[in-house]
């Protein structure tokens, strides 16, 4: 006689463990802004269900303690990979804590240290920095579930229930909302809103874009990085500015260039970018030997490449080439998340880079400083290791809702615009980030479609440093300044 499971319980196997969130709540005190406040840092894990399994975000919610949180403006901001924490944003601008590097964005020391924040937007809005499941301290109650969150769709869904989930917690829905995403997590900020309009009926005052991509035909992104698709030259104009801007940067030019503003040498490196070099690059094979001639003369001034090398490669300079490329002479290499620095590879020959001196240099300054600032000021223990990011959630990153077609939720950013006419848009935009560059973004929002009724509601800003363009002093002070206009202007 075989043995059966008692009628309406689980089996051992079936049981989903019982996993209690975590909280841990400080008060403090900060100035921001010119404007003292009190404040409650709450560091947590919310746990629930989505699509049958159960999620398990950490977050970190800065909360003004003297105002009515009623009415109190609140943004949700999150980086993307993705694979990404948000580290990056938490402690580079949005939270009261920074990571500290010199004026220019570079690295003070081994160890990361943490400064005092006066540039944080706590005197006019509430921040909640949440980690994506897999990043962070953020998992599934089922280790196994884990990766069905590492998917385009689902990973959207994942946080639409957060916010609503915070927002029903916390008696937040009459606030006004913000979305802030950077890189990745700006294609993922356009599913969400658009996913919470439309299936929840949660509107946003505004929308923060911090190195955009919401279309992945405007980036050199193919099976690899250095690589893009066949027969899409698109990249390859768009990316020309930044070259350029690199260039100059580094003092690769010729004395008029040189003698340039950057942004008067940007407007005439544009205008040749969606002009002539966008001509000959449509005309493919069949282009004329002279006109060849002189774009190939062209590129190399504007980029301060070698022409044998812009000929050799058709015109068509990939992102990691240029990178190993335009310092090779000196046997250094430019960041492909900001330009601005430099790295040594092992060899000077070859296309791709070793490794990115941009990410080297701010990698392990988030690891110590983050680490150190959960567990020793806001007293937040976890036994597991604490994911700055994730190569493994990166290269398994489900885009089926994608097939046969390039990833792309510009559309969703148009839907939500023409149907929540009162939400803004702020995008900002850093001159040496060859990840997400600027011309790309200001060509997908000029072949969105928006009505022109409701193009003014976008607002494109630019600074003089990389992908994260707040570990430049100047930037972020300028970044600060429009975050708060923002929001002021949006309420």
């Amino acid at each position: 006689m075989t043995n059966q499971k008692s009628k309406g319980k689980k089996s051992k196997k079936d049981r989903v463990p019982s996993v209690k969130p975590q909280k841990t709540t400080k008060e403090f005190q900060g100035s921001f802004g010119g404007t003292e406040v009190a404040y409650t840092a709450t560091a947590a894990t919310s746990i629930f269900e989505v699509n049958d399994k159960k999620a398990e975000f950490f977050y970190v919610a800065y909360t003004r303690d003297d105002v009515d949180p009623s009415d109190r403006p609140v943004l949700f901001c999150f980086n993307g990979g993705p694979g990404s924490s948000t580290v990056w944003l938490h402690l580079g601008l949005f939270g009261p804590k920074r990571m500290e590097f010199d004026d220019d964005g570079f690295k003070i020391g081994m160890q990361g240290r943490l400064i005092d924040n006066e540039h944080s937007i706590l005197d006019v809005s509430d921040v909640v920095c949440v980690d994506a499941i897999g990043t962070g301290f953020s998992t599934t109650v089922k280790k196994k579930d884990e990766e069905d969150f590492h998917h385009f769709k689902h990973d959207v869904e994942a946080f639409s229930h957060f916010i609503v989930n915070y927002l029903n917690a916390n008696g937040r829905w009459a606030s006004p909302k913000y979305l802030a995403g950077e890189s990745y997590g700006t294609l993922r900020g356009a599913g969400i809103a658009n996913d919470l309009l439309v299936n929840h009926g949660v509107e946003f005052n505004g929308i923060v874009l911090i190195s955009t991509i919401l279309n992945y035909q405007t980036s050199a992104i193919g099976k690899k990085d250095w690589m893009v698709h066949p027969g899409n030259d698109l990249p390859f104009a768009l990316y020309l500015p930044t070259y350029a801007a690199t260039a100059w940067y580094h003092g690769l030019l010729s004395k008029r260039y040189q003698s340039m503003s950057l942004r008067d040498f940007l407007d005439e490196v544009e205008e040749f970018a969606l002009g002539d070099y966008w001509l000959a690059l449509a005309r493919g094979d069949r282009l004329e030997d002279d006109v060849r001639k002189d774009m190939v003369s062209r590129v190399a001034g504007y980029t301060g490449l070698g022409e044998e090398y812009v000929d050799r490669y058709d015109l068509r300079i990939h992102i990691l080439r240029f990178c190993k490329e335009l310092l090779r002479d000196q046997r250094r290499t430019v960041g492909r998340i900001d330009s601005r620095y430099v790295g040594i590879g092992k060899v000077a020959d070859g296309d791709n880079m070793e490794a990115d001196p941009s990410l080297d240099a701010t990698g392990a300054v988030a690891t110590s400083a983050l680490n150190t600032y959960l567990r020793d000021e806001l007293g937040f223990e976890a036994d597991k290791i604490y994911k700055i990011m994730s190569m493994k959630v990166n290269e398994r990153w489900n885009y089926e809702d994608f097939k046969n077609r390039y990833v792309d939720t510009s559309e969703k950013m148009r839907e939500l615009m023409s149907r929540s006419p009162g939400t803004k848009v702020l995008a900002a935009n850093g001159y040496y980030d060859l990840a997400t560059p600027h011309f790309a973004t200001e060509y997908t929002f000029s072949h969105m479609g928006l009505d022109p009724e409701l193009r003014p509601n976008v607002r494109m800003e630019y600074y003089e440093a990389g992908h994260m363009m707040y570990v430049h002093l100047p930037s972020l002070q300028r970044l600060a300044g429009h975050l708060r206009e923002f929001v002021e202007e949006t309420q």
